[in-house]
Protein backbone atom coordinates (compact mmCIF):
# COMPACT_ATOMS: atom_id res chain seq x y z
CA UNK A 1 0.00 0.00 0.00
CA UNK A 2 1.29 3.46 -0.88
CA UNK A 3 1.66 5.88 1.99
CA UNK A 4 -0.93 8.63 2.12
CA UNK A 5 1.40 11.56 1.86
CA UNK A 6 4.33 11.31 -0.47
CA UNK A 7 5.10 14.82 0.64
CA UNK A 8 8.02 17.05 -0.17
CA UNK A 9 10.45 17.22 2.75
CA UNK A 10 9.89 20.31 4.80
CA UNK A 11 12.67 22.70 5.71
CA UNK A 12 12.71 25.71 7.96
CA UNK A 13 12.21 28.87 5.87
CA UNK A 14 14.72 31.68 6.15
CA UNK A 15 13.63 35.01 7.55
CA UNK A 16 14.03 36.53 4.10
CA UNK A 17 11.78 33.90 2.53
CA UNK A 18 9.13 34.45 5.16
CA UNK A 19 9.21 38.17 4.44
CA UNK A 20 8.91 37.62 0.72
CA UNK A 21 6.28 34.85 1.07
CA UNK A 22 8.23 32.59 -1.24
CA UNK A 23 8.17 29.43 0.88
CA UNK A 24 6.66 26.64 -1.17
CA UNK A 25 3.31 25.35 0.06
CA UNK A 26 2.84 21.74 1.08
CA UNK A 27 2.34 19.27 -1.75
CA UNK A 28 0.68 15.90 -1.24
CA UNK A 29 0.43 13.03 -3.71
CA UNK A 30 -2.24 10.32 -3.46
CA UNK A 31 -3.72 7.79 -5.83
CA UNK A 32 -7.33 8.77 -5.06
CA UNK A 33 -8.51 12.14 -3.74
CA UNK A 34 -12.04 12.28 -2.34
CA UNK A 35 -13.69 15.71 -2.16
CA UNK A 36 -16.59 15.98 0.29
CA UNK A 37 -17.35 14.20 3.58
CA UNK A 38 -21.07 13.70 3.18
CA UNK A 39 -22.46 10.16 2.73
CA UNK A 40 -20.98 9.74 -0.78
CA UNK A 41 -17.48 10.86 0.11
CA UNK A 42 -17.47 8.83 3.31
CA UNK A 43 -18.68 5.80 1.34
CA UNK A 44 -15.75 6.15 -1.04
CA UNK A 45 -13.26 6.61 1.81
CA UNK A 46 -14.73 3.69 3.74
CA UNK A 47 -14.33 1.36 0.78
CA UNK A 48 -10.82 2.60 -0.08
CA UNK A 49 -9.80 2.05 3.52
CA UNK A 50 -11.24 -1.47 3.47
CA UNK A 51 -9.54 -2.37 0.16
CA UNK A 52 -6.21 -1.19 1.59
CA UNK A 53 -4.68 -0.73 -1.84
CA UNK A 54 -4.31 2.72 -3.40
CA UNK A 55 -3.35 5.68 -1.21
CA UNK A 56 -6.15 8.15 -0.58
CA UNK A 57 -7.18 11.34 1.20
CA UNK A 58 -10.63 12.79 1.94
CA UNK A 59 -11.10 16.56 2.27
CA UNK A 60 -14.06 18.75 3.21
CA UNK A 61 -14.48 22.46 3.93
CA UNK A 62 -16.58 21.73 7.02
CA UNK A 63 -15.00 20.60 10.28
CA UNK A 64 -18.03 18.37 10.87
CA UNK A 65 -18.68 15.50 8.41
CA UNK A 66 -22.17 14.90 7.07
CA UNK A 67 -22.74 17.34 4.22
CA UNK A 68 -26.45 17.54 3.39
CA UNK A 69 -27.11 14.82 5.99
CA UNK A 70 -25.83 16.86 8.95
CA UNK A 71 -27.69 18.17 12.00
CA UNK A 72 -27.81 21.63 13.57
CA UNK A 73 -28.48 22.47 17.22
CA UNK A 74 -30.18 25.72 18.26
CA UNK A 75 -28.90 27.72 21.24
CA UNK A 76 -31.89 26.43 23.20
CA UNK A 77 -30.94 22.80 22.53
CA UNK A 78 -33.37 21.78 19.77
CA UNK A 79 -31.92 19.55 17.02
CA UNK A 80 -32.87 19.86 13.36
CA UNK A 81 -31.61 17.79 10.46
CA UNK A 82 -30.87 19.78 7.33
CA UNK A 83 -33.96 18.30 5.69
CA UNK A 84 -36.13 15.24 6.27
CA UNK A 85 -33.80 12.25 6.65
CA UNK A 86 -34.50 8.75 7.93
CA UNK A 87 -32.50 5.54 7.65
CA UNK A 88 -33.82 2.73 5.48
CA UNK A 89 -31.63 0.68 3.21
CA UNK A 90 -31.34 -1.29 -0.01
CA UNK A 91 -27.76 -2.43 0.74
CA UNK A 92 -26.16 -4.78 3.29
CA UNK A 93 -22.84 -2.94 2.97
CA UNK A 94 -24.48 0.30 4.01
CA UNK A 95 -26.10 -1.48 6.97
CA UNK A 96 -22.72 -2.96 7.97
CA UNK A 97 -21.01 0.43 7.97
CA UNK A 98 -23.79 2.16 9.90
CA UNK A 99 -23.94 -0.65 12.46
CA UNK A 100 -20.18 -0.55 12.90
CA UNK A 101 -20.34 3.19 13.58
CA UNK A 102 -23.31 2.98 15.97
CA UNK A 103 -23.27 -0.66 17.14
CA UNK A 104 -25.48 -0.60 20.25
CA UNK A 105 -29.21 -1.15 20.39
CA UNK A 106 -29.44 1.98 22.53
CA UNK A 107 -27.94 4.01 19.65
CA UNK A 108 -31.18 3.74 17.67
CA UNK A 109 -34.94 4.11 17.73
CA UNK A 110 -37.01 2.15 15.20
CA UNK A 111 -40.27 3.70 14.02
CA UNK A 112 -43.25 2.72 11.94
CA UNK A 113 -43.93 5.52 9.49
CA UNK A 114 -47.14 7.34 10.43
CA UNK A 115 -47.72 9.82 7.67
CA UNK A 116 -50.66 11.88 6.44
CA UNK A 117 -51.64 14.41 3.78
CA UNK A 118 -53.49 17.55 4.89
CA UNK A 119 -56.39 18.05 2.47
CA UNK A 120 -59.71 19.84 2.84
CA UNK A 121 -59.13 20.21 6.58
CA UNK A 122 -58.66 16.43 6.94
CA UNK A 123 -55.70 14.15 7.61
CA UNK A 124 -55.67 11.61 4.76
CA UNK A 125 -53.33 8.63 5.35
CA UNK A 126 -50.32 8.40 3.04
CA UNK A 127 -50.18 7.52 0.18
CA UNK A 128 -53.02 9.86 -0.70
CA UNK A 129 -53.92 8.10 -3.96
CA UNK A 130 -54.64 4.85 -2.10
CA UNK A 131 -56.79 6.50 0.57
CA UNK A 132 -59.31 8.72 -1.19
CA UNK A 133 -61.95 6.91 0.91
CA UNK A 134 -61.18 9.55 3.56
CA UNK A 135 -62.20 12.46 1.33
CA UNK A 136 -65.63 14.15 1.10
CA UNK A 137 -67.99 12.29 -1.25
CA UNK A 138 -67.77 14.86 -4.06
CA UNK A 139 -64.00 14.57 -4.11
CA UNK A 140 -64.17 10.78 -3.97
CA UNK A 141 -66.33 10.85 -7.10
CA UNK A 142 -63.92 13.19 -8.95
CA UNK A 143 -60.96 11.02 -8.04
CA UNK A 144 -62.71 7.77 -8.96
CA UNK A 145 -63.87 9.23 -12.29
CA UNK A 146 -60.30 10.19 -13.10
CA UNK A 147 -58.90 6.82 -12.07
CA UNK A 148 -61.42 4.94 -14.21
CA UNK A 149 -60.68 7.18 -17.21
CA UNK A 150 -56.95 6.63 -16.64
CA UNK A 151 -57.37 2.86 -16.45
CA UNK A 152 -59.36 2.82 -19.70
CA UNK A 153 -56.84 5.08 -21.42
CA UNK A 154 -53.92 2.92 -20.28
CA UNK A 155 -55.43 -0.12 -22.02
CA UNK A 156 -55.21 1.55 -25.44
CA UNK A 157 -52.25 3.91 -24.99
CA UNK A 158 -49.55 3.22 -27.55
CA UNK A 159 -46.86 5.46 -26.11
CA UNK A 160 -45.22 5.97 -22.74
CA UNK A 161 -45.74 9.26 -20.87
CA UNK A 162 -42.99 11.79 -21.56
CA UNK A 163 -43.46 14.15 -18.60
CA UNK A 164 -44.21 13.71 -14.92
CA UNK A 165 -47.55 15.42 -15.51
CA UNK A 166 -48.49 12.93 -18.24
CA UNK A 167 -47.45 10.08 -15.94
CA UNK A 168 -49.64 11.41 -13.11
CA UNK A 169 -52.72 11.72 -15.32
CA UNK A 170 -52.04 8.34 -17.00
CA UNK A 171 -51.62 6.53 -13.65
CA UNK A 172 -54.05 8.38 -11.36
CA UNK A 173 -56.39 10.50 -13.41
CA UNK A 174 -57.23 14.19 -13.43
CA UNK A 175 -59.07 14.18 -10.07
CA UNK A 176 -56.09 13.10 -7.97
CA UNK A 177 -53.77 15.17 -10.19
CA UNK A 178 -55.62 18.41 -9.46
CA UNK A 179 -56.40 17.74 -5.82
CA UNK A 180 -52.99 16.50 -4.71
CA UNK A 181 -50.26 15.48 -7.14
CA UNK A 182 -49.89 18.70 -9.15
CA UNK A 183 -50.05 21.22 -6.30
CA UNK A 184 -47.98 19.10 -3.92
CA UNK A 185 -45.20 18.36 -6.38
CA UNK A 186 -44.98 22.01 -7.39
CA UNK A 187 -44.49 22.87 -3.70
CA UNK A 188 -41.75 20.21 -3.41
CA UNK A 189 -39.84 20.75 -6.64
CA UNK A 190 -40.57 24.43 -7.27
CA UNK A 191 -41.06 23.38 -10.90
CA UNK A 192 -44.35 22.57 -12.67
CA UNK A 193 -44.89 18.84 -13.26
CA UNK A 194 -45.14 19.57 -17.00
CA UNK A 195 -41.42 20.45 -16.99
CA UNK A 196 -40.22 17.27 -15.27
CA UNK A 197 -39.46 13.90 -16.84
CA UNK A 198 -40.80 10.67 -15.35
CA UNK A 199 -37.96 8.14 -15.67
CA UNK A 200 -36.84 8.93 -12.11
CA UNK A 201 -40.05 7.71 -10.44
CA UNK A 202 -39.42 4.01 -9.76
CA UNK A 203 -40.47 3.28 -6.17
CA UNK A 204 -40.81 6.97 -5.31
CA UNK A 205 -44.51 7.29 -6.16
CA UNK A 206 -47.17 4.68 -5.48
CA UNK A 207 -49.39 3.86 -8.45
CA UNK A 208 -52.93 3.19 -7.17
CA UNK A 209 -54.65 -0.18 -7.57
CA UNK A 210 -58.10 0.71 -8.92
CA UNK A 211 -59.78 -2.38 -7.46
CA UNK A 212 -58.30 -1.83 -4.00
CA UNK A 213 -59.16 1.87 -4.02
CA UNK A 214 -62.73 1.12 -5.11
CA UNK A 215 -63.12 -1.47 -2.37
CA UNK A 216 -61.76 0.93 0.26
CA UNK A 217 -64.12 3.71 -0.91
CA UNK A 218 -67.16 1.43 -0.68
CA UNK A 219 -66.14 -0.05 2.69
CA UNK A 220 -64.74 3.25 4.01
CA UNK A 221 -61.39 1.63 4.80
CA UNK A 222 -57.84 2.95 4.54
CA UNK A 223 -54.87 1.32 2.83
CA UNK A 224 -51.84 0.21 4.82
CA UNK A 225 -48.27 1.49 4.71
CA UNK A 226 -46.50 1.51 1.35
CA UNK A 227 -42.93 2.10 0.27
CA UNK A 228 -39.38 1.32 1.31
CA UNK A 229 -39.47 3.65 4.33
CA UNK A 230 -42.59 2.20 5.99
CA UNK A 231 -40.21 1.21 8.80
CA UNK A 232 -37.16 3.31 9.52
CA UNK A 233 -34.40 3.88 12.05
CA UNK A 234 -33.31 7.11 13.64
CA UNK A 235 -30.28 7.73 15.87
CA UNK A 236 -31.03 8.22 19.55
CA UNK A 237 -28.62 11.13 19.87
CA UNK A 238 -27.10 13.86 17.69
CA UNK A 239 -29.64 13.55 14.86
CA UNK A 240 -28.86 12.17 11.43
CA UNK A 241 -25.58 14.07 11.46
CA UNK A 242 -24.43 11.92 14.37
CA UNK A 243 -24.42 8.88 12.06
CA UNK A 244 -21.91 10.43 9.69
CA UNK A 245 -19.72 11.83 12.45
CA UNK A 246 -19.55 8.28 13.81
CA UNK A 247 -18.78 6.80 10.36
CA UNK A 248 -16.00 9.36 9.84
CA UNK A 249 -14.46 8.34 13.17
CA UNK A 250 -13.94 4.81 11.80
CA UNK A 251 -11.50 6.22 9.21
CA UNK A 252 -7.79 6.85 9.91
CA UNK A 253 -7.52 10.46 11.05
CA UNK A 254 -4.28 10.87 9.09
CA UNK A 255 -6.25 10.45 5.87
CA UNK A 256 -8.89 13.06 6.63
CA UNK A 257 -8.60 16.82 6.23
CA UNK A 258 -11.76 18.53 7.48
CA UNK A 259 -12.25 22.25 8.01
CA UNK A 260 -11.09 25.39 6.27
CA UNK A 261 -7.75 23.80 5.37
CA UNK A 262 -9.72 21.09 3.51
CA UNK A 263 -11.66 23.53 1.31
CA UNK A 264 -10.97 23.08 -2.41
CA UNK A 265 -10.47 26.32 -4.34
CA UNK A 266 -9.36 24.94 -7.71
CA UNK A 267 -9.26 21.68 -9.65
CA UNK A 268 -6.71 21.46 -12.47
CA UNK A 269 -7.94 18.46 -14.43
CA UNK A 270 -5.08 18.50 -16.95
CA UNK A 271 -2.31 18.29 -14.36
CA UNK A 272 -4.49 16.32 -11.90
CA UNK A 273 -4.04 18.73 -9.05
CA UNK A 274 -6.48 20.16 -6.50
CA UNK A 275 -5.55 23.34 -4.66
CA UNK A 276 -6.82 23.81 -1.11
CA UNK A 277 -7.64 27.09 0.61
CA UNK A 278 -4.40 27.14 2.62
CA UNK A 279 -2.36 26.72 -0.57
CA UNK A 280 -1.75 23.00 -0.23
CA UNK A 281 -1.67 21.21 -3.58
CA UNK A 282 -2.94 17.63 -3.75
CA UNK A 283 -1.78 15.62 -6.75
CA UNK A 284 -4.03 12.70 -7.61
CA UNK A 285 -4.42 9.92 -10.15
CA UNK A 286 -8.19 9.61 -9.75
CA UNK A 287 -10.62 12.12 -8.25
CA UNK A 288 -13.94 11.21 -6.60
CA UNK A 289 -15.79 14.46 -6.05
CA UNK A 290 -19.15 14.99 -4.37
CA UNK A 291 -19.28 18.74 -5.02
CA UNK A 292 -22.35 19.85 -6.91
CA UNK A 293 -21.29 19.18 -10.49
CA UNK A 294 -22.17 22.72 -11.60
CA UNK A 295 -19.84 24.03 -8.88
CA UNK A 296 -17.16 21.47 -9.79
CA UNK A 297 -16.88 22.63 -13.40
CA UNK A 298 -16.64 26.24 -12.18
CA UNK A 299 -13.72 25.18 -9.96
CA UNK A 300 -12.18 23.56 -13.03
CA UNK A 301 -12.68 26.68 -15.16
CA UNK A 302 -13.73 24.49 -18.11
CA UNK A 303 -15.96 26.67 -20.31
CA UNK A 304 -17.36 23.76 -22.35
CA UNK A 305 -18.44 21.89 -19.21
CA UNK A 306 -19.69 25.06 -17.53
CA UNK A 307 -21.95 25.76 -20.53
CA UNK A 308 -23.13 22.14 -20.50
CA UNK A 309 -23.93 22.21 -16.77
CA UNK A 310 -26.22 25.20 -17.25
CA UNK A 311 -28.78 22.76 -18.65
CA UNK A 312 -29.24 21.30 -15.15
CA UNK A 313 -31.91 22.72 -12.85
CA UNK A 314 -32.19 22.60 -9.08
CA UNK A 315 -34.27 24.10 -6.30
CA UNK A 316 -33.19 25.58 -2.99
CA UNK A 317 -34.54 24.34 0.34
CA UNK A 318 -35.38 26.31 3.46
CA UNK A 319 -35.45 24.30 6.68
CA UNK A 320 -37.47 25.91 9.47
CA UNK A 321 -37.67 24.63 13.03
CA UNK A 322 -40.16 25.58 15.73
CA UNK A 323 -39.67 24.52 19.36
CA UNK A 324 -42.83 24.55 21.50
CA UNK A 325 -43.40 24.36 25.23
CA UNK A 326 -45.94 21.86 26.52
CA UNK A 327 -46.91 18.22 26.26
CA UNK A 328 -47.18 16.94 22.72
CA UNK A 329 -50.84 17.49 21.75
CA UNK A 330 -53.15 14.56 21.11
CA UNK A 331 -53.87 15.93 17.62
CA UNK A 332 -50.17 15.52 16.80
CA UNK A 333 -49.79 12.12 18.44
CA UNK A 334 -47.11 9.86 17.03
CA UNK A 335 -47.17 11.28 13.51
CA UNK A 336 -43.82 11.19 11.71
CA UNK A 337 -44.06 13.44 8.70
CA UNK A 338 -46.94 15.21 7.00
CA UNK A 339 -47.57 16.54 3.50
CA UNK A 340 -49.26 19.85 2.61
CA UNK A 341 -50.43 20.34 -1.00
CA UNK A 342 -52.67 23.35 -0.32
CA UNK A 343 -51.77 27.05 -0.30
CA UNK A 344 -52.69 27.77 3.33
CA UNK A 345 -49.05 27.25 4.33
CA UNK A 346 -45.69 27.79 2.59
CA UNK A 347 -44.21 24.41 3.58
CA UNK A 348 -44.69 21.17 1.68
CA UNK A 349 -43.66 18.85 4.50
CA UNK A 350 -43.62 18.93 8.29
CA UNK A 351 -41.70 16.47 10.45
CA UNK A 352 -42.55 16.05 14.12
CA UNK A 353 -38.87 15.89 14.93
CA UNK A 354 -39.39 15.44 18.66
CA UNK A 355 -41.14 12.12 17.93
CA UNK A 356 -37.95 10.62 16.47
CA UNK A 357 -35.94 10.81 19.70
CA UNK A 358 -36.45 12.30 23.18
CA UNK A 359 -32.97 13.80 22.78
CA UNK A 360 -33.97 15.97 19.80
CA UNK A 361 -35.20 18.65 22.22
CA UNK A 362 -34.19 19.99 25.65
CA UNK A 363 -35.08 17.96 28.71
CA UNK A 364 -38.20 19.01 30.63
CA UNK A 365 -36.18 20.51 33.46
CA UNK A 366 -34.51 23.02 31.12
CA UNK A 367 -35.85 26.53 31.71
CA UNK A 368 -36.47 28.60 28.58
CA UNK A 369 -38.23 31.94 28.06
CA UNK A 370 -41.20 32.18 25.71
CA UNK A 371 -40.22 34.06 22.54
CA UNK A 372 -43.75 34.55 21.21
CA UNK A 373 -47.13 32.90 20.96
CA UNK A 374 -48.01 31.06 17.76
CA UNK A 375 -50.47 33.87 16.96
CA UNK A 376 -47.52 36.26 16.84
CA UNK A 377 -48.59 37.98 20.06
CA UNK A 378 -46.10 38.74 22.81
CA UNK A 379 -46.21 36.41 25.83
CA UNK A 380 -47.54 37.68 29.15
CA UNK A 381 -44.17 36.79 30.67
CA UNK A 382 -40.70 36.11 29.30
CA UNK A 383 -39.41 34.61 32.52
CA UNK A 384 -37.68 31.26 31.84
CA UNK A 385 -39.88 28.26 32.64
CA UNK A 386 -39.48 24.50 32.51
CA UNK A 387 -40.82 22.26 29.74
CA UNK A 388 -41.69 19.70 28.51
CA UNK A 389 -40.95 20.57 24.89
CA UNK A 390 -41.74 19.26 21.42
CA UNK A 391 -40.68 20.40 17.96
CA UNK A 392 -41.68 20.64 14.31
CA UNK A 393 -39.32 20.81 11.32
CA UNK A 394 -40.63 22.35 8.09
CA UNK A 395 -39.34 22.41 4.51
CA UNK A 396 -40.01 25.09 1.91
CA UNK A 397 -38.75 25.03 -1.68
CA UNK A 398 -37.54 27.96 -3.75
CA UNK A 399 -36.52 28.45 -7.38
CA UNK A 400 -36.68 30.98 -10.19
CA UNK A 401 -40.08 29.44 -11.01
CA UNK A 402 -41.25 29.65 -7.38
CA UNK A 403 -39.85 32.69 -5.54
CA UNK A 404 -40.41 33.01 -1.79
CA UNK A 405 -40.55 35.81 0.77
CA UNK A 406 -37.37 34.98 2.68
CA UNK A 407 -37.66 37.92 5.05
CA UNK A 408 -41.05 36.81 6.38
CA UNK A 409 -40.71 33.06 5.88
CA UNK A 410 -40.48 32.15 9.57
CA UNK A 411 -43.53 34.27 10.37
CA UNK A 412 -45.49 32.81 7.44
CA UNK A 413 -44.55 29.24 8.39
CA UNK A 414 -45.73 29.72 11.98
CA UNK A 415 -48.99 31.15 10.65
CA UNK A 416 -49.20 28.13 8.32
CA UNK A 417 -48.88 25.84 11.35
CA UNK A 418 -51.85 27.64 12.92
CA UNK A 419 -53.83 27.51 9.64
CA UNK A 420 -53.34 23.74 9.41
CA UNK A 421 -54.13 23.18 13.11
CA UNK A 422 -50.63 21.96 13.86
CA UNK A 423 -50.34 24.73 16.45
CA UNK A 424 -52.93 26.58 18.51
CA UNK A 425 -52.66 30.40 18.52
CA UNK A 426 -51.86 30.31 22.25
CA UNK A 427 -48.98 27.79 21.97
CA UNK A 428 -45.72 29.08 23.43
CA UNK A 429 -42.79 29.14 21.01
CA UNK A 430 -39.44 28.93 22.80
CA UNK A 431 -37.05 28.40 19.87
CA UNK A 432 -36.92 29.02 16.13
CA UNK A 433 -34.50 27.96 13.40
CA UNK A 434 -34.15 28.89 9.73
CA UNK A 435 -31.44 27.84 7.31
CA UNK A 436 -31.37 28.03 3.52
CA UNK A 437 -29.59 25.45 1.37
CA UNK A 438 -28.88 26.76 -2.10
CA UNK A 439 -28.73 23.25 -3.60
CA UNK A 440 -31.72 21.45 -2.10
CA UNK A 441 -33.25 19.16 -4.74
CA UNK A 442 -31.63 18.09 -8.05
CA UNK A 443 -34.56 18.45 -10.43
CA UNK A 444 -35.33 15.58 -12.83
CA UNK A 445 -36.03 18.11 -15.56
CA UNK A 446 -36.77 17.22 -19.16
CA UNK A 447 -33.24 18.30 -20.08
CA UNK A 448 -31.44 16.40 -17.29
CA UNK A 449 -30.51 13.14 -19.03
CA UNK A 450 -29.31 14.91 -22.15
CA UNK A 451 -26.89 16.90 -20.01
CA UNK A 452 -25.74 14.07 -17.73
CA UNK A 453 -25.09 11.66 -20.60
CA UNK A 454 -22.51 14.13 -21.90
CA UNK A 455 -21.24 15.76 -18.72
CA UNK A 456 -20.44 12.74 -16.53
CA UNK A 457 -18.53 10.80 -19.25
CA UNK A 458 -16.54 13.94 -20.19
CA UNK A 459 -15.50 14.29 -16.54
CA UNK A 460 -14.70 10.60 -16.25
CA UNK A 461 -12.48 10.84 -19.32
CA UNK A 462 -10.44 13.26 -17.20
CA UNK A 463 -10.34 10.67 -14.34
CA UNK A 464 -12.93 12.69 -12.39
CA UNK A 465 -15.80 10.71 -10.87
CA UNK A 466 -18.58 13.16 -10.00
CA UNK A 467 -20.94 11.33 -7.65
CA UNK A 468 -23.57 12.01 -4.99
CA UNK A 469 -26.90 13.79 -4.66
CA UNK A 470 -25.65 16.77 -6.68
CA UNK A 471 -22.45 15.21 -7.99
CA UNK A 472 -24.33 12.85 -10.28
CA UNK A 473 -27.64 14.79 -10.07
CA UNK A 474 -29.96 11.78 -9.95
CA UNK A 475 -32.62 12.23 -7.29
CA UNK A 476 -33.84 8.64 -7.69
CA UNK A 477 -30.58 7.49 -6.08
CA UNK A 478 -30.25 10.43 -3.70
CA UNK A 479 -31.21 8.89 -0.35
CA UNK A 480 -28.51 8.35 2.25
CA UNK A 481 -28.02 4.67 1.41
CA UNK A 482 -27.84 5.41 -2.32
CA UNK A 483 -25.48 8.33 -1.81
CA UNK A 484 -23.14 6.26 0.36
CA UNK A 485 -23.06 3.45 -2.19
CA UNK A 486 -22.38 5.83 -5.08
CA UNK A 487 -19.09 6.52 -3.33
CA UNK A 488 -18.43 2.86 -2.51
CA UNK A 489 -19.08 1.78 -6.09
CA UNK A 490 -16.95 4.58 -7.55
CA UNK A 491 -14.04 3.35 -5.42
CA UNK A 492 -14.62 -0.23 -6.57
CA UNK A 493 -14.77 0.89 -10.20
CA UNK A 494 -11.49 2.76 -9.88
CA UNK A 495 -9.70 -0.10 -8.15
CA UNK A 496 -11.24 -3.11 -9.83
CA UNK A 497 -13.30 -1.94 -12.78
CA UNK A 498 -16.57 -2.97 -11.08
CA UNK A 499 -19.85 -1.78 -12.62
CA UNK A 500 -21.45 1.16 -10.79
CA UNK A 501 -24.95 -0.28 -10.47
CA UNK A 502 -26.47 2.49 -8.34
CA UNK A 503 -25.45 5.23 -10.76
CA UNK A 504 -26.31 3.40 -13.96
CA UNK A 505 -29.17 1.07 -12.99
CA UNK A 506 -31.29 2.78 -10.30
CA UNK A 507 -34.37 0.61 -10.86
CA UNK A 508 -32.29 -2.55 -10.50
CA UNK A 509 -30.79 -1.65 -7.11
CA UNK A 510 -34.09 -0.25 -5.86
CA UNK A 511 -35.92 -3.44 -6.76
CA UNK A 512 -33.79 -5.85 -4.70
CA UNK A 513 -31.74 -6.30 -1.57
CA UNK A 514 -28.12 -5.75 -2.59
CA UNK A 515 -26.07 -8.21 -0.53
CA UNK A 516 -22.95 -8.72 -2.64
CA UNK A 517 -20.66 -6.41 -0.67
CA UNK A 518 -20.02 -6.80 3.04
CA UNK A 519 -17.80 -4.76 5.31
CA UNK A 520 -16.02 -7.74 6.88
CA UNK A 521 -16.11 -10.23 4.02
CA UNK A 522 -14.79 -9.56 0.57
CA UNK A 523 -12.04 -7.02 1.18
CA UNK A 524 -9.48 -9.59 0.08
CA UNK A 525 -11.06 -9.71 -3.38
CA UNK A 526 -9.95 -6.14 -3.96
CA UNK A 527 -6.97 -6.02 -1.61
CA UNK A 528 -3.64 -4.73 -2.92
CA UNK A 529 -5.05 -4.27 -6.41
CA UNK A 530 -3.72 -1.11 -8.03
CA UNK A 531 -4.42 -2.07 -11.61
CA UNK A 532 -6.83 0.77 -12.29
CA UNK A 533 -4.80 3.57 -10.75
CA UNK A 534 -1.30 2.78 -12.02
Amino acid sequence: MLNLARQTLKRVPSFQELLQGRMAKEEISVDVLVIGAGPTGLGAAKRLNQINGPSWLIVDSSETPGGLASTDVTPEGFLYDVGGHVIFSHYKYFDDCIDEALPNESDWYTHQRISYVRCKGLWVPYPFQNNISMLPKDDQVKCMDGMIDAALEARVAGTKPKTFDEWIVRMMGVGIADLFMRPYNYKVWAVPTTQMQCQWLGERVAAPDLKSVTKNVILQKTAGNWGPNATFRFPARDGTGGIWIAVAKTLPKSKTRFGEHGAVTKVDADSKKATLKDGTVVKYEKLITTMAVDSLVEHMGDKELIDLSKGLFYSSTHVIGVGVRGERPERIGDKCWLYFPENDCPFYRATIFSNYSPYNQPQSSTKLPTMQLASGAKPSSTAPKEGPYWSIMLEVSESSMKPVDQKNMLRDCIQGLVNTEMLRPTDEIVSTYHRRFDHGYPTPSLEREGVLKQLLPKLQAKDIYSRGRFGSWRYEVGNQDHSFMLGVEAADHIVNGAVELTLNYPDFVNGRQNTERRLVEGAQIFGKSKKAVD
